[in-house]
């Protein structure tokens, strides 16, 4: 197949608010049934650590899955992020459903959250993209009431997550270059340094941290993976500014990528995580 020439330009890099209202955020909406499909394992986790009648707020909700099934055991729950696209979404999965959840489209690093207001904070790979993380894990210290927790998954290494880098190994040469990013910046594996996610903690103020390896089986229908790969990370946010010949020639082989997860009519593969547990003073 043609490969596209090796001037293509770099791509310019972008803040957290315009990716998650623009590119990033749009497929997370138009794919939040098999999303939320996915890593209903990690929002069977999340569900099980919150009890009845505590207050929960869900971090970087997205189009809210993880919110609505707390809210569901909890009896309320607040979800917030950045992008509006998908708290529009959220919003009305809630009013549709009769949930009694509320979603709030801001900056959670920066939001003016009522102090102690929350009994325990949860996020499904919400906490990565902060522009900087250790004000945010300290704004979020001040929104928990003294004793409240917080939980949250994010990605360990992209060694360790083949399936979300497939696509981008077998076609990112033929892809305009990403702009160059540092192993702290935000992004999906921007937790992947153990010891970094317990200094931030740390330094934000919170106590009793645990961070401990978490493998989850994670699953969706064969018959989604080209919209998947063609959609997410950094193949998704490439593919629209190409040519409908370099889109042709790109796509077959970003679907290829995954036939090692392909399992008759299933795609699976292990999500390697972190699972992060802390607690407000």
């Amino acid at each position: 197949m043609d490969a596209i020439p090796a001037f293509q330009p770099v791509l310019q890099p972008v803040s957290q608010q315009e990716l998650w209202n623009t590119t990033g955020g749009n497929a997370w909406v138009d794919l939040r049934e098999l999303l939320d499909g996915m890593f209903r394992g990690i929002e069977t986790l999340l569900v099980e650590g919150v009890d009845t009648g505590q207050r929960v707020l869900d971090v970087g909700c997205g189009t809210g899955g993880t919110t609505l099934a707390v809210a569901r055991r909890t009896g309320q729950a607040t979800g917030i992020d950045i992008s509006a696209p998908m708290i529009a979404v959220a919003r009305a999965e809630a009013t549709a459903g009769g949930v009694p959840a509320d979603f709030v489209c801001a900056d959670a690093q920066q939001h003016g959250f009522a102090p102690a207001s929350f009994d325990a904070l949860v996020s499904r790979f919400g906490v990565m993209f902060f522009e900087d993380a250790g004000a945010a894990f300290a704004n979020l210290r001040r929104a928990a009431r003294s004793g409240g927790t917080l939980r949250f998954f994010a990605w360990r290494t992209a060694e360790e997550n083949p399936f979300m880098t497939a696509a981008e190994h077998a076609v990112g040469a033929q892809l305009p270059a990403p702009p160059p990013r540092k192993p702290d910046d935000p992004g999906q594996f921007a937790f992947a340094d153990e010891e970094r996610v317990r200094g931030l903690l740390a330094g934000a103020g919170w106590r009793d941290i645990r961070i401990a390896p978490r493998d989850v089986p994670c699953a969706f229908p064969q018959r989604d993976l080209a919209r998947y790969a063609t959609m997410m990370g950094p193949v998704g946010r490439a593919l629209p500014r190409l040519d409908a010949a370099a889109r042709a020639a790109i796509v077959p082989q970003a679907v290829a990528a995954f036939a090692p997860f392909v399992d008759g009519d299933t795609v699976r593969y292990t999500a390697a995580c972190w699972d992060v547990t802390a607690t407000a003073p």
